[in-house]
């Protein structure tokens, strides 16, 4: 089966940076569309960055300029920079896998906290 593990979230001052991680298995990771969503509290669940197949990059207007996607195919990894943490920031992040166009599978989340 597909799995994706989140890592590298946790409590950051704001300024600071994150680097989110994101191991995926059970699939070809090099032919998916990998993608993180976050969701504050009461808020509803938000794309932040996606990267293709073919390494094309979106990013929501809150954060571009500030948060890096990438992938490391020969890891199966995606990972999300976070530079400049704001408080707005905060939520949980779900790595988010794309395979085609019947297959989307979705990490467990983890807390990311921009506070001092």
């Amino acid at each position: 089966q597909v799995q994706l593990v989140e890592s590298g979230g946790g409590l950051v001052q704001p300024r600071g940076s994150l680097r989110l991680s994101c191991a995926a298995s059970g699939i070809i990771f090099r032919l998916a569309t990998m993608a993180w969503y976050r969701q504050a509290p009461g808020k509803q669940r938000e794309l932040v960055a996606q990267i293709t197949s073919g390494a094309t990059t979106n990013y929501a207007d809150s954060v571009k300029g500030r948060f890096t996607i990438s992938r490391d195919n020969a890891k199966n990894t995606a990972y999300l920079q976070m530079n400049s943490l704001k408080p707005e920031d905060t939520a949980i992040y779900y790595c988010h896998l794309g395979w085609g166009q019947n297959y989307r599978y979705w990490g467990q989340g983890t807390q990311v906290t921009v506070s001092s």
